[in-house]
């Protein structure tokens, strides 16, 4: 397949065929179609036929791409870098014999060097698929004899998995793995670190900023300057590219509570739906929305995870079931939650003018005007007592259970 800046071209069925180079085999398929159409008079398309066709013609271009199930296969590293290659990766046919040929896979990519052939494409992906499972990264060796990797992806991959995995929860882990593969492993792919500059870094924090996405570019710079300090640690640079930098954190929003009114609104709009016991798990139990699918029907409350809690042990807090939730409470216990995307969409066109979040928001205002003691309060929403707190307090469940009566008011 011949790369362009904007446009490549794949032969098929003796036409070249016009696609944008970060098409997927579905975009691709689209263009299929259109030619099917135009050469048949808009007779009926065999995409399963034409899929099979593509992936030939592909092949003949020099790439090959690999389907989910051996995606799954795939180490969790190789998945997240050959993702962002559209699951895709070199492919050349080379003749070993008079009438026989071989294919070879390659992937060359943030300080990777893999290459794995075979008999036939089938045989060579299985046997690259193999060979991820012991690649290694170009490294450099370090003056106490240990060996790093030194490219972008391939280090904050490295920082992540060997040290940050321990001191965070693993809710902001994914979360800020999924911004090095969208944001920042995009941009700065087998860069050796100590070729990355300040004005590089700048300009992509600009340009976040500029798309209106300030805590985005908040949680970038934290994460970028994180991974070059563990770098200057590891002796892979002497200077912190951010240090030159002049980055003021954006104006964060605080939650707004919700009014009874639009209390009212809300479930009036989710009536019937599987979002509304979400909704309801959120306003009435203070949980955040990432703690829903641990939530529990447990005696007289609701148990949930603290996502916050970074240490490896789990902590779990219970919040007494008042009055106004048990109407959303399904009549086997067990509850259902939807993808959290379709949630905060639904949510937000019952209530244009807020966001899920704000009824967390609501929850904890509900707690200081009916009185609820800090303590339980902070319990509820899962707010640390600090160091000495959360190792000496344990809050009985009469006490909590006392405390959550007040907001039957509500």
């Amino acid at each position: 397949m011949n790369n362009g800046d904007q446009k490549q071209f794949v032969d098929f069925d003796g036409v070249r065929l016009k696609v944008f180079e970060d098409d997927d085999v579905a975009g691709v398929l689209a263009a299929v179609q259109a030619h099917e159409r135009e050469r048949t008079g808009g007779g009926q398309f065999d995409e399963k036929q034409a899929k099979e066709q593509l992936k030939k013609a592909l092949a003949k271009q020099g790439v090959v791409e690999f389907t989910d199930e051996e995606m799954k296969t795939m180490p969790k590293i190789f998945k997240r870098l050959i993702v962002l290659q559209k699951k895709r990766c070199r492919l050349r046919k080379h003749a070993s014999g008079k009438d026989t040929t071989t294919y070879e896979i390659r992937f060359r990519r943030d300080g990777y060097d893999i290459s794995a052939s075979g008999k036939t494409i089938e045989l060579a992906k299985a046997n690259f698929i193999e060979k991820l499972k012991t690649a290694q990264p170009k490294e450099k060796r370090t003056g106490g004899g240990s060996t790093i990797p030194t490219t972008f992806s391939a280090f904050a991959l490295y920082h992540y998995e060997t040290f940050r995995k321990e001191k965070v929860s693993s809710e902001h882990y994914k979360n800020n793995l999924r911004l090095v593969d969208r944001y920042l492993s995009p941009r700065f792919k087998e860069t050796p670190i100590e070729k990355i500059t300040p004005p590089d870094c700048k300009k992509l924090l600009d340009e976040v900023m500029e798309q209106g996405k300030g805590k985005t570019a908040d949680d970038l710079h934290s994460i970028l300057n994180g991974i070059f300090k563990s770098a200057i640690a590891h002796g892979i640079i002497a200077r912190n590219p951010l240090a030159l930098i002049l980055y003021t954190q954006h104006e964060r929003e605080s939650g707004k509570a919700i009014t009874k009114d639009e209390e009212t609104r809300l479930f009036n709009a989710l009536n019937g739906t599987i979002y509304a016991t979400a909704a309801a798990l959120v306003l009435f139990c203070g949980l955040r929305p990432n703690e829903l699918e641990t939530a529990k029907i447990q005696g007289p409350f609701i148990v949930a995870v603290n996502s916050k809690r970074k240490t490896r042990k789990t902590e779990y807090k219970r919040i007494p079931i008042i009055d106004r939730l048990r109407p959303f409470l399904p009549a086997d216990g067990a509850f259902n939650i939807p993808n959290l995307d379709m949630l905060r969409r639904h949510f937000k066109r019952a209530l244009p003018g807020h966001k899920l979040y704000d009824l967390r928001t609501t929850f904890y205002t509900r707690c200081k005007e009916y009185d609820v003691a800090d303590a339980a309060r902070d319990h509820f929403v899962g707010h640390s007592f600090g160091v000495l707190g959360n190792t000496y307090t344990d809050l009985s469940d009469e006490y909590l259970l006392k405390e959550g009566k007040k907001l039957n008011a509500w």
